[in-house]
């Protein structure tokens, strides 16, 4: 079994208790699921330079990044020093993340928040919502066709932004539906955990005009994230360059000045 079978499996164990303790008819009837939401697609589109910063403490690549920079600071250095969107990571088994991350980046910022974590279950939308999220994330490795179909619809419905990340031209025919908002090409191989930035370049051809194009993992530099901007990419989702750092929103800073030619 690899890794992300093994972060699904689990997964699935984990939504099986929230429900008993959580249900949705609490959920739904909760004064935050009816608050008004942020749209991440229509941010990405409208900035210069769109960056989704992440909020994120370990992967299973990489076993600790950032343990000490409160989130706090996190975040609201993300909002001070131009994100775009704040991406949150809520899967706590291989990520350290937490559900109270993302409760505490909603009281913080009104900048559109990404909820990062592996959608299996309709229940996680409309939890993402309560939570504080305006997008989910859909990976396309872990559903199929019709689960990508069900699961967008029902974002929308919420008035949820829809992200769904592919890693190979196989994958991007099941996502090209018009409930979804944004492409996120994955330069990481979430099987083996290796990068190839040639990844978004190959694959980015192939998608549709009618979708936000974003590219997603293993970027670091503004050289590289010059060039997708060449091929067409809207935005990126960058996490570990700016948290290994212990001042994430200073890292962002420095890279869109050099984006700009300004450092």
């Amino acid at each position: 079994m690899n890794i992300l079978s093994k972060i699904v499996a689990i997964k699935k164990q984990e939504i099986t208790q929230k429900k008993k303790v959580r249900c949705l008819d609490e959920i739904k009837s909760s004064e935050n699921f009816n608050r008004k939401t942020h749209s991440l697609s229509q941010k990405i589109k409208e900035g210069e330079i769109s960056i989704i910063a992440e909020h994120k403490r370990k992967s299973p690549s990489k076993k600790e990044i950032n343990f000490k920079t409160p989130s706090e600071q996190i975040i609201t250095g993300y909002e001070k020093n131009g994100a775009t969107a704040i991406s949150i990571l809520t899967e706590k088994n291989f990520f350290s993340g937490s559900e109270n991350d993302l409760i505490l980046a909603r009281k913080l910022t009104n900048l559109p928040i990404l909820r990062k974590d592996f959608i299996v279950d309709e229940y996680q939308i409309f939890e993402s919502k309560y939570l504080g999220a305006d997008a989910i994330l859909l990976i396309a490795t872990c559903l199929n066709k019709n689960e990508i179909i069900k699961f967008s619809h029902l974002a929308k419905q919420q008035d949820l932004d829809v992200l769904v990340e592919i890693h190979s031209k196989d994958e991007l025919e099941k996502v090209c539906i018009d409930s979804v908002d944004i492409i996120g090409v994955n330069n990481r191989n979430l099987k083996d955990f290796s990068v190839n930035i040639e990844n978004s370049i190959d694959i980015g051809k192939e998608i549709p005009d009618s979708f936000v194009k974003i590219s997603e993992s293993g970027l670091y530099n503004s050289e590289e994230l010059k060039r997708l901007i060449e091929f067409g990419y809207d935005g990126f989702l960058i996490g570990e360059l700016f948290m290994r750092e212990s001042d994430p929103g200073d890292e962002l800073s420095k890279l869109i000045n050099q984006i700009k030619g300004e450092d």
